[in-house]
């Protein structure tokens, strides 16, 4: 099938191409949309690790379209221009990218804070369990510097093993706290989305990207960090069955008939994390084993004092070992 295959075995991924979206997870907030009405009555709308720009366009298309709507969009990335999206390229994490928003709202507060972003997963659940809700705290963060009170915020969540943990702390900023999971979303995969409404901050509370959000002394009823039940939020599947299934393969034959022309991806990314990785694949040196005299430098000189003479110490014991037959080990 060559570069038709997965056109065929993902059809957002597909449809994605066709629509003119940079990614698939533009369905995934449109569809959020068609469940929550997200979009109603919102004129300024933050999009949190924004990369390749799929939920912009969306909300560029749902809000800058209004004429009065504004987008920023943040990212750490580089990331092409999109027609009425404001682009702050920083990190979500620091109080700056946060005045840089307020700025671009001239000094008003916004209506909207979503945020699709996720880390590179490795695998190990626990671990990238982790990293996501590190992720969403730094999102939930910023979006207590930029948010109107009675605003929404909405963003990816693992579902593992101590996301009560999370739900625990949504609800102590939001009135109400569901967990979603749109119809383009795998159902293998155990991504979701937490969708936060009615913000209203605890009285006292003032934000600091310098502290953690966990914190006892915020109402202790909702608060809940002893005991196996913590907090139980709603779960709410996006969309009907008559939506695309994102686990099945379709055919490349259109309903209509109508003969199928590959579409190639609307945006490709700027500066990717693996552009390295790939320049040297095609150069065929990705994997190539180093050489002695590739590397005339000595890694021991290279090392800190101690682990230098770490160093040494092993490599005498290593050659000790060679240097007379070895002693039998005994197999159990």
């Amino acid at each position: 099938m060559g570069r038709t295959s997965k056109d065929k075995r993902d059809v957002y991924y597909r449809l994605a191409k066709e629509n003119g979206w940079r990614a698939r997870s533009a369905f995934k907030l449109l569809q959020l949309d068609e469940e929550f009405q997200l979009f109603q009555g919102v004129t300024r709308a933050v999009d949190l690790c924004a990369a390749p720009g799929s939920w912009s366009q969306v909300l560029s298309q749902k809000i800058g379209g209004q004429g009065s709507g504004h987008v920023v969009a943040v990212d750490l990335q580089a990331m092409a221009p999109i027609p009425g999206v404001l682009q702050i390229q920083g990190d979500i994490t620091q109080l700056s990218t946060a005045k840089e928003i307020i700025q671009h709202f001239e000094g008003c507060p916004a209506d909207l804070v979503v945020c699709d972003g996720a880390p590179d997963v490795t695998g190990l659940h626990d671990v990238d369990e982790y990293m996501q809700a590190q992720l969403l705290l730094a999102a939930l963060n910023i979006a207590t510097h930029v948010l109107k009170p009675g605003g929404c915020f909405v963003a990816k969540i693992f579902r593992g093993r101590d996301v009560t943990l999370i739900y625990s702390q949504l609800r102590v900023f939001f009135s109400s706290v569901l967990c979603a999971k749109p119809r383009s979303s795998r159902n293998s995969s155990i991504e979701a989305f937490a969708v936060c409404q009615g913000y209203d901050p605890p009285q006292g509370f003032l934000p600091d990207l310098t502290k953690p959000l966990l914190d006892h002394s915020y109402d202790p009823d909702f608060n809940q960090l002893d005991g196996p039940t913590r907090i139980i939020v709603p779960f709410v599947t996006c969309g009907d069955l008559s939506s695309y299934d994102s686990d099945r393969s379709y055919p490349l034959d259109l309903e209509d008939g109508s003969e199928y022309k590959y579409t190639p991806p609307t945006q490709p990314p700027i500066s990717p994390p693996y552009q390295e990785a790939c320049t040297l694949k095609k150069k065929g040196r990705l994997a190539k084993e180093i050489r002695s005299q590739d590397c005339p430098i000595n890694t021991v000189d290279t090392l800190p004092q101690p682990l230098a003479a770490l160093q040494r110490h092993t490599m005498l014991a290593s050659e000790v070992w060679n240097c007379g037959p070895r002693p039998a080990v005994p197999f159990f």
